[in-house]
C-alpha cells in the first residue's frame, strides 16, 4: 500500500493489507461505534484502546458548561477527573477487581487524557483478549463514580499535579503552550490545575460522562494477534450486556474542523523562579495543524534542527559548547493549531546565552536552509525510527486511533516513506521561514536573568 487510505464516517466496512502483510479492517456499526483492527503476523499479544474524542480543550468554566458554548459540555478538570474515575469501579467490579483482572494475566492497563481525546488502553496475551474487552467495556459504560471514591481520587489527582509541579520541564511545557497559544483552549494544561480540581463537582463529571461516552462517540482500536469478526462480536456483546442499546442507529460524531484558528499570543516571556540547579529554557512559535500536507516537512525540519545527536542544536549547544545535557526541538500539531518549540536545560548563568543560541539556530535554518546531506540523514532517521516503532503493537493501536479520530485517513509505512522521499531542501526552508516569522515565546523555569532574556526576546 503506497497511498493514504480515507476513513469515511459513512462507510460501514473497509479492509486492506498494510505493509508487512498486516490486515487492517474497520467496521462502523449502525449505532455509530467504530472498531478498527490490525492483525499483525507473528504477534502473540494484543494492544487495545477505547477512545473518546474529547480532551482538555473541550472543557469550559463550570458556570458556562451548559450554555451552548462548548460542543462537549465539560467543566474544567472533568476530563482528567473522569479518566481516573473509570478505574474506580462499576456495579459488578470494584477497583481492586479491575486491577486483579489484568495483574493476574501479566497484562497492562492505563489511560491518557490528551488535549483532543481520552484513551483507555490495555495490552494482554492474545488468549486474554476476551477478558480485556469485557473489563474495559464495563469500565467505559458503567462507572458508578462513587461519591467517596470521587473525593479520594480528588486527592490523588492533586498529588499528581503536585508531582508535575515539582518537575521543571513539565512546568516549562505547560507555560510554553500558554505563551504560544494564548487563550486558545489548546493552551490550557491537560490535567487541569489545583483550583479546578478542588472546585470540580461530582455532578459536573457525571454530566460530562453522560454527554460524551455514548456509542457514536466511541472508537475502539486493537492491534496484534486477533480476529476482527470475533473482536467485533465480543465488543457488541459486552457493550449490550452493560446496557448500551446498539440497535439505535446513529451517525459517528463529526471530526473536528481543521481550519487553522486565529491565535493570539499569550505572555511572550515567562520567568518562573525555582530554587533548582538548572534553568529550563523553552522557546517557540505557533506551528501547523495536524492535517497540514507539510506535516512531514515539519518532521524532517525538526529532525535536522533538534531531533537527534547529529542535529544542529545538539551539536552546537552540547557537543561544541558543553552548555547543556538535554537539548532538543519538538513539534505539536492539533486539529486547528500547533506549536513548534526548542528546549535546553542549562546552568542559570548560561541561560541567556543558551536562549540566544536556540533562537539563533532556528533562524539560521530559516535563513540559510538545510543541506542535502542533512536531508538524507533525516530521512534515514525517520524511516528507521518508524520501522522500529511499528515492531510494537502499542504503536499500531495508537496509529489506528489517531487516524480515525484526528486525520480521517490511514498513512501506512510505505505511504509514509513516499511522502518522506518527496521532501526537498526547498520545502524545508520555506516552512522554516514561515514558522520563524511567527511571534516568539520564551519560558524559563529555575534561576535566570529576566532582563537579559527580555532583551534577547526583543531581538529575536
Amino acid at each position: 500500500m503506497n497511498k493514504p487510505i480515507a476513513f469515511p464516517l459513512d462507510q460501514p466496512e473497509l479492509s486492506f493489507v498494510a505493509s508487512g502483510d498486516a490486515l487492517v479492517r474497520r467496521s462502523v456499526l449502525p449505532s455509530g461505534v467504530r472498531i478498527l483492527t490490525e492483525r499483525v503476523p507473528g504477534a502473540r499479544s494484543v494492544t487495545m484502546g477505547y477512545w473518546v474524542a474529547v480532551g482538555s480543550r473541550d472543557e469550559v468554566p463550570a458556570e458556562s458548561a451548559h450554555d451552548g458554548v462548548a460542543t462537549h459540555p465539560a467543566s474544567l478538570g472533568s476530563t482528567h477527573f473522569l479518566e481516573h474515575l473509570l478505574f474506580k469501579g462499576t456495579p459488578t467490579r470494584s477497583a481492586l477487581d479491575i486491577a486483579i483482572a489484568f495483574d493476574s494475566v501479566g497484562g497492562e492497563h492505563n489511560a491518557a487524557t490528551a488535549k483532543e481525546y481520552t484513551c483507555y488502553y490495555a495490552k494482554v496475551r492474545d488468549q486474554d483478549l476476551p477478558m480485556a474487552i469485557e473489563v474495559m467495556s464495563d469500565m467505559l459504560t458503567s462507572s458508578v463514580i462513587d461519591p467517596d471514591e470521587f473525593e479520594t481520587e480528588r486527592g490523588v489527582i492533586l498529588e499528581e499535579l503536585a508531582m508535575a509541579e515539582d518537575d521543571p520541564s513539565d512546568v516549562a511545557q505547560e507555560r510554553f503552550f500558554e505563551g504560544v497559544l494564548g487563550d486558545h483552549p489548546l493552551g490550557r494544561p491537560i490535567g487541569g490545575n489545583p483550583e479546578t480540581i478542588r472546585s470540580a463537582s461530582r455532578e459536573a463529571v457525571v454530566a460530562h460522562y453522560r454527554a460524551n461516552y455514548r456509542p457514536n462517540d466511541l472508537v475502539i482500536t486493537a492491534a496484534g494477534s486477533l480476529d476482527h469478526d470475533d473482536l467485533v462480536a465480543q465488543v457488541q456483546r459486552t457493550l449490550e450486556a452493560a446496557g448500551w442499546d446498539l440497535s439505535v442507529e446513529a451517525t459517528p460524531v463529526p471530526r473536528r474542523s481543521t481550519s487553522p484558528a486565529l491565535i493570539t499570543q499569550g505572555k511572550p516571556l515567562q520567568v518562573i523562579e525555582r530554587p533548582i540547579e538548572q534553568a529550563n529554557i523553552m522557546v517557540g512559535v505557533p506551528g501547523i495543524v495536524a492535517t497540514d500536507e507539510r506535516r512531514v516537512v515539519q518532521t524532517v525540519m525538526n529532525s535536522i534542527l533538534g531531533g537527534g545527536m547529529s542535529s544542529r542544536l545538539f551539536q552546537e549547544i552540547r557537543e561544541k559548547r558543553g552548555l547543556a545535557y538535554s537539548v532538543f526541538s519538538f513539534a505539536s500539531s492539533y486539529s486547528d493549531a500547533g506549536a513548534f518549540g526548542l528546549f535546553a536545560g542549562t546552568s542559570p548563568k548560561k541561560a541567556p546565552e543558551v536562549a540566544e543560541l536556540l533562537i539563533g539556530e532556528f533562524h539560521k535554518l530559516a535563513e540559510h536552509g538545510v543541506t542535502a546531506d542533512e536531508l538524507s540523514r533525516a530521512r534515514g532517521q525517520l524511516a528507521g525510527g518508524s520501522a522500529l516503532a511499528l515492531e510494537d503493537t502499542d504503536t499500531r493501536m495508537s496509529r489506528l486511533g489517531k487516524s480515525e479520530i484526528s486525520s480521517g485517513e490511514f498513512v501506512d509505512y510505505d505511504a509514509a516513506l513516499e511522502l518522506l522521499d518527496a521532501v526537498t531542501v526547498e520545502r524545508v526552508q520555506e516552512l522554516a521561514q514561515e514558522l520563524a516569522a511567527g511571534k516568539l515565546s520564551v519560558v524559563s523555569v529555575g534561576q535566570a536573568d529576566e532582563a537579559a532574556l527580555s532583551r534577547i526576546l526583543a531581538q529575536g
